[in-house]
């Protein structure tokens, strides 16, 4: 009896670091940066889905800010010109696997087909650059991670995610609040539009972002917020120098 409570202790631990979007084993891990300027990514996941990426774009064409859409395989084969529509408008594209299954006690050959699958199509459709990896639903825990190492490729998860919490998610009021109240310089925010029964959040997201740039805040896309993470640490490192090393 208490071998078996503690295996299931030891599932349900595994299972909690595997959805920690701060945590990794192993491998590139990105759920926000440290840099000094007022600076957060916007991303929304899933699609690209007919009406709904359509009506995303024109919000954010509104508010002038880009976004980084992590998409699903099977829905970019099924819509590439939406894909399209998103480039065009200057946002950036990731991959969130081609089924949107939790990649967790997978084999390595589902893992890679996942990946290099959605990858592909990107590519077909023109996304050029670094393509960031989202594990669907955040699961992560050996293969994946195993994987995205060996590949030299980055998994980029969240620091803000409001539709967490079913008391947030169901009222706009209560999305725009927490994301507001609970984001800071080199955050990533996770939002998903892609779905009628995710109206509300793309109900908040013209005030969140206008209450975000009401406190200072610019919006950039989860490449530049990496890079302006880099310049950070990289002058963080100088400054760490005797003052006599950085004269000469």
């Amino acid at each position: 009896m208490v071998w078996i409570i503690l295996i299931l202790f030891g599932v349900a631990a595994l299972w909690r670091m595997a959805s920690q979007p701060d945590f990794q084993l192993f491998g590139t891990l990105v759920s926000k940066v440290e840099t000094s300027e007022k600076v957060i990514a916007l991303t929304f996941d899933d699609g690209p889905t007919p009406g709904k990426t359509e009506q995303i774009l024109s919000i954010l064409a509104m508010q002038q800010v880009p976004a980084t859409f992590f998409l699903i395989g099977k829905e970019v084969e099924a819509h590439p010109e939406l894909v399209d529509k998103i480039l065009k408008a200057g946002h950036q594209v990731g991959n969130h696997s081609y089924s949107h299954q939790r990649m967790i006690f997978k084999t390595p050959t589902f893992i890679a087909g996942e990946v290099e699958k959605t990858d592909a199509l990107l590519r077909m459709l023109g996304v050029t650059g670094d393509i960031y990896f989202r594990p669907p639903y955040g699961k992560k825990l050996l293969m994946l991670p195993w994987y995205l190492q060996e590949n030299q490729r980055v998994a980029v998860t969240w620091s803000v995610a409001p539709e967490d919490y079913p008391q947030v998610s169901s009222s706009v009021n209560e999305l725009v609040k927490y994301t507001v109240d609970n984001s800071s310089a080199g955050n990533i925010i996770l939002l998903h539009v892609m779905y009628d029964s995710r109206e509300k959040t793309m109900q908040a997201v013209p005030e969140i972002i206008k209450q975000l740039k009401a406190k200072g805040y610019r919006f950039v896309t989860v490449s530049e917020l990496i890079e302006l993470g880099k310049q950070h640490t990289a002058m963080q490192k100088l400054s760490d120098y005797p003052v006599s090393m950085v004269q000469h």
